[in-house]
């Protein structure tokens, strides 16, 4: 069986006038260890779903703060927002995929945020302000995890969260209580990770979690 195209979000960069799509090559010898082809997604609002027809799955990378002034809330001084242009994109992207349930998509860090505030979760906008020290979950650092999705150690680099689960069931919370892992039940495949498996060394919670996707996409 060939190997499944998995799309995989950029980041943006604008440098000098200029535009740039970046993306960490963790996410791509990720996808390709694990069996699939990477091909990069930029942001063009109104080729979203031309670019879901060309992919057998999506991964939605981490990256910087949602601005969710779009969504009605006020903006934490403390959020550090991504540039607009991979915002529209990320949505469109995201109401594209509604039409598409049978179509597998992977959020990591903010990807799995991007999916929550989609479907109407809450947005914590600094974990600082709610649990005693934030700072374990910044900055790569190492901290564990408990759930139906696995147990044991993931690599986290976030100051953000999913306050409430909405409509998705909870797959994994992390021993201080973050919301570390979702899925909608009524999808093939739409689960979201706050941890960045591309970075833990475990392997059912690391590569594990990019197989399941790269799985999924074969079916």
């Amino acid at each position: 069986m060939p190997r499944p195209i998995i799309g995989i979000s950029c980041n943006v960069k604008e440098e000098n006038g200029k535009t740039f799509y970046i993306l960490h090559n963790a996410y791509v010898n990720s996808v390709k260890d694990a069996g699939g082809v990477p091909l990069l997604i930029p942001h063009h609002t109104n080729l979203a779903d031309e670019t879901l027809d060309a992919l057998d799955g999506v991964l939605l990378t981490g990256g910087d703060d949602i601005d969710v002034r779009q969504f009605g809330q006020h903006l934490h001084d403390k959020a550090d927002l991504m540039p607009a242009l991979r915002q529209q994109g990320e949505f469109a992207l995201l109401a594209a995929l509604d039409d598409r349930p049978n179509l597998p998509v992977l959020g990591i860090c903010l990807g799995m945020q991007l999916m929550g505030v989609h479907h109407g979760c809450p947005l914590i906008q600094h974990l600082h302000d709610v649990i005693p020290n934030g700072d374990r979950h910044v900055g790569n650092k190492i901290h564990p995890i408990t759930g139906s999705i696995g147990s044991g150690p993931v690599t986290s680099s976030h100051h953000q969260a999913l306050a409430s689960a909405g409509p998705f069931e909870t797959l994994a919370l992390s021993d201080d209580g973050v919301l570390e892992a979702i899925r909608l039940a009524n999808r093939a495949f739409y689960v979201g990770v706050q941890w960045h498996p591309e970075r833990t060394s475990d392997t059912n919670l690391g590569l594990g979690i990019i197989q399941k996707l790269v799985n999924a996409a074969k079916i």
